[in-house]
């Protein structure tokens, strides 16, 4: 991950993709999320979806699986101190969490993280937080997650306050 002061708003990473099993689907939800409509096939046939659907906890876990494989596939160069950028921090919380349709077994799902803010920390002025839209869409181009992420990101330089 980039300083803070790099990253810029409007940039785009592709998170990659990733097609849920009605398996992995019942094991996730049996253990997370145990709603019949994620852990019974028979019984989610009467239910609000007509069929086994995915967790929303389930999508944007797999998102997270995403995120942390796309940072860490990304090498960073050495700033002109010599310094290894940061790894990224953590994150103070998601806002607008939606799952606005049903992800069904062998749907795919391709995640993306767009930044759309930055927020200078007046308590941590080593410190900003970056505000990213993060999507998946399945592979009709149905949107099946969107958030807003945040995470805190070490500045190069401490700013004076």
């Amino acid at each position: 991950m980039p300083w803070f002061e790099d990253i810029r708003i409007g940039s785009r990473t592709e998170l990659g993709s990733h097609t849920f099993t009605a398996e992995e689907i019942i094991a996730f939800a049996r253990k997370y999320d145990p709603q019949y409509f994620h852990v019974d096939e028979e019984a989610a046939k009467a239910g609000p979806f007509g069929g086994l659907t995915a967790s929303g906890w389930h999508t944007s876990a797999t998102w997270m699986k995403l995120m942390i494989r796309a940072r860490q596939g990304a090498k960073e160069p050495l700033d002109a101190d010599g310094r290894q950028p940061p790894s990224g921090g953590p994150s103070p919380g998601f806002l607008e969490m939606k799952w606005p349709a049903p992800v069904r077994p062998g749907d795919t799902v391709t995640y993306a993280s767009e930044v759309i803010g930055k927020i200078d920390m007046k308590t941590r002025p080593g410190w900003g937080i970056v505000r990213s839209l993060n999507t998946g869409v399945n592979q009709r181009g149905e949107p099946v997650l969107s958030f807003i992420g945040q995470g805190l990101v070490q500045r190069r330089q401490a700013r004076n306050v």
